[in-house]
């Protein structure tokens, strides 16, 4: 198999591998974003064993019961020993504190994003994680991305020449009650929600020499002080960066929701001998434009588009992580490279 090829079909070929024993899973909080999805998964995949889920807000916790998802007590979750992963989906400020309250029961972790608010939260958890042998996966959603793995690809191998440059964006819309809980973090909107398109950034770049945020709050609305206008930017010897990310994106009156930001989010590399750039990055469309011809790329530009699935893969590979079939495909030292760089972006390093 070519190697294009086995990044193409990396998902697939995942998905398709011979599932082993069940493994049981419950989740600690219910209130973050990715939260409904990721408990829906794991109660219809193979891989898994919902067991249920400990959600104190009678409000959220009605979601998952309409669900068909048993409410468990929060000593139910860690003092089960059957239960071998804990899935962390709670509220932002709650996700560090529950992390180490379920590696200190001897549980295996799925931990959403932003993973903590600080270095030495973030420290404490793998160094938990590291003490007692267990896993920490870190939610951020687009490592299983097609488009986005092959723009790495491209980066790592070359192909794009010397990078000199890189650009993500990702912004949102949210409302008033959402926005009063970001507010809280100096950070806002970049702390929230740019770890997406920085998680890929430095992973591929490597640690930045300078991260300079800006935060503004431009949203005349609401006068709640929120950091809703946020950009952050990057240098590396030879390459600058930006990230930007704002609360405020009109929405597709049509389609609802987040629609109306989902088009226009972006990751772009730009290289001496080329560009690799996905736009959007759901559905995944990857743009490559190369001087000459390198790797499975010919000269000029080229594009493709591929399905994806948020989440799906994620599951997959910790299932396996989790019964020793293979290795999870970030490091705990790209963990710590992406929070110490969310933080610096955000502002929030100090």
């Amino acid at each position: 198999m070519k190697r294009r090829e086995f990044v193409l079909g990396g998902a697939a070929t995942l998905a398709a591998a011979p599932i082993g024993r069940r493994i049981r899973i419950a989740f600690l909080g219910g209130g973050h974003g990715h939260g409904s999805a990721k408990v829906a998964l794991a109660s219809k995949s193979p891989d898994w064993e919902l067991v249920g889920i400990c959600e104190p807000d009678a409000t959220v916790m009605a979601r998952y019961e309409r669900m068909g998802v048993p409410a468990l007590t929060r000593s139910q979750v860690l003092e089960d020993p059957s239960i071998e992963v804990v899935g962390i989906e709670g509220w932002v400020w709650d996700l560090a504190a529950s992390a180490k309250a379920a590696l200190e029961a001897g549980k295996h972790i799925h931990l959403d994003k932003p993973p903590a608010a600080s270095m030495a939260d973030f420290r404490a958890i793998l160094d938990l994680a590291a003490r007692r042998k267990r896993l920490v996966q870190v939610g951020y959603m687009w490592r299983y991305n097609p488009a986005v793995n092959l723009a790495l690809e491209a980066g790592r191998a070359g192909w794009l020449g010397e990078i000199f440059q890189v650009r993500g964006l990702i912004n949102t819309t949210i409302d008033a009650n959402e926005r009063k809980k970001l507010a809280r973090f100096k950070g806002g909107q970049m702390f929230e929600l740019g770890g997406h398109v920085i998680d890929p950034i430095v992973r591929l770049m490597g640690r930045p020499e300078r991260v300079t945020p800006y935060r503004r709050h431009d949203y005349r609305g609401i006068d709640d002080g929120l950091a809703d206008n946020t950009m952050a930017v990057f240098e590396w010897r030879g390459a600058i960066g930006t990230v930007t990310t704002a609360s405020m994106h009109h929405q597709n009156r049509q389609r609802g929701g987040n629609s109306g930001a989902l088009p226009y989010r972006a990751l772009e590399f730009y290289g001496t001998q080329g560009a690799a750039v996905v736009r959007p990055i759901e559905p995944p469309s990857l743009s490559i434009d190369l001087a000459s011809a390198a790797g499975p790329y010919k000269a000029g530009p080229q594009t493709q588009s591929f399905s994806y699935s948020r989440y799906v893969d994620d599951f997959v590979e910790l299932a396996a992580a989790v019964r020793g079939e293979r290795k999870l495909r970030v490091s705990p030292e790209e963990d710590l490279l992406v929070e110490e760089s969310l933080l610096r972006a955000s502002g929030m390093e100090g």
